[in-house]
């Protein structure tokens, strides 16, 4: 890939910029690892009021609100059709593994469903509460 700007650097600058500008601050981390987003957990705890990571379209169980009160789920997960390989056509993904050749990806309707969380914040503005919901 690419090199891009440091997210962690990245989340300082914004944050020193917003901080007194705002109350909460909900970070949408977008990437490949746990070890990435959990990191970034632990990096931002105590200024990011709530961070979710995204990508992997599967949701985790490990909603908890860390120690200096930021809430965090490393993946929040996705919506729709849950009989699928992360939201396709389970068998256009197979073919596409077993031929390897790229394949046009349909969007599954089977089993839908709605992964999502939902946080609570205290007056101080740290989480008190993270509910995760798979429906």
């Amino acid at each position: 890939m690419h090199p891009i700007d440091c997210p962690f650097r990245t989340f300082d600058t914004i944050y020193d910029e917003l901080q007194n500008k705002a109350d909460i601050f909900i970070v949408d981390f977008h990437a490949e690892t746990t070890s990435e987003k959990r990191s970034f957990g632990w990096y931002v705890d105590g200024r990011a009021s709530f961070v979710y990571g995204t990508h992997t379209h599967v949701q985790t169980a490990d909603e908890e609100i860390l120690s200096k009160g930021t809430a965090y789920i490393t993946d929040i997960g996705m919506t729709g059709g849950f009989d699928s390989v992360i939201g396709m056509d389970k068998q256009s993904s197979i073919q596409r593994f077993i031929y390897r050749t790229k394949v046009k990806y349909d969007v599954a309707a089977g089993n839908p469903k709605i992964n999502a969380v939902i946080c609570s914040f205290d007056e101080s503005k740290k989480a008190c509460e993270i509910l995760r919901i798979n429906e």
